[in-house]
């Protein structure tokens, strides 16, 4: 399976022109686990350029972000200079037995082994660990108005997404899925955020068919060019709230 994340392009995109959605999940997953204090270690598997490792300051006292794509590890000790990160993939993990209290996948188990991965997160964690998976979709709405979701559409039938890249999760299929781990936590989540139209543009061209459409030869010039001049009128030169909606869960051994 190819990784649509392994461009430098697309590394610096997601260091520098992801919203800051990671941080409003992880703190509605620690209300729900009724925590007081701070988990002593959290893995992050998949932890790209390390912003979803960032969002880990204050849930846990250290914390450790994995990686396998090296263009992305570059820009990880400056996103979350906190954490410590090491190149590695989930389903060959390289930490001891027992050594996490904590594990948080967000959006990576899409694209892993998870008849290895599964095994692998039960060793690291100690016994009382948990497990956190979470995704969201790309923000593609207006909280009451139709323009980015038409935009969306328009977007997407330009620049299709890569096909059979990614497996569909939920809960319910990680309920279902014979992992050694019982769903304990879940919730769907609509996010909002407020964004400037230039910041969205950085952000929609971290998009995985927008790296797909480069690596099939379209000059990313020209896409940006597109999505610049199509997106003004949507966003009318202002802020505008855009909606993430997506998924938790908490898994226990």
């Amino acid at each position: 399976m190819t990784n649509p994340f392994g461009t430098p392009e697309m590394a610096a995109g997601y260091a520098s022109s992801r919203p800051p959605v990671h941080p409003r999940v992880i703190e509605i997953v620690y209300r729900r686990l009724g925590r007081t204090e701070p988990f002593a270690v959290a893995l992050d598997v998949g932890c790209g350029a390390g912003v979803s490792t960032a969002a880990l300051h204050g849930f846990a006292r250290r914390a450790v972000g994995l990686e396998p794509m090296e263009s992305m590890l570059r820009f990880a000790a400056k996103t979350a200079p906190f954490a410590a990160f090491l190149a590695g993939t989930a389903e060959a993990i390289p930490l001891q037995d027992s050594s996490a209290d904590v594990v948080t996948a967000a959006g990576s188990l899409n694209y892993v082994d998870l008849d290895r991965f599964f095994p692998e997160a039960l060793r690291v964690l100690k016994p009382n660990g948990v497990l956190v998976v979470y995704d969201f979709s790309p923000g593609r709405s207006f909280r009451g108005a139709p323009g980015l979701d038409e935009w969306f559409s328009g977007f997407f039938e330009r620049y299709p997404p890569p096909r059979n890249q990614a497996r569909q999760l939920s809960p319910a299929i990680l309920a279902q899925a014979g992992t050694g781990f019982r769903l304990c936590e879940h919730e769907a989540f609509e996010i909002g955020i407020v964004l400037t139209p230039a910041f969205y543009l950085d952000y929609i061209l971290t998009e995985t068919n927008v790296a797909d459409a480069v690596r099939n030869g379209m000059p990313y010039g020209e896409i940006r060019a597109w999505c610049s001049e199509t997106l003004a009128p949507v966003f009318d030169r202002r802020e505008r709230e855009v909606l993430f909606r997506g998924y938790f869960a908490c898994l226990r051994r």
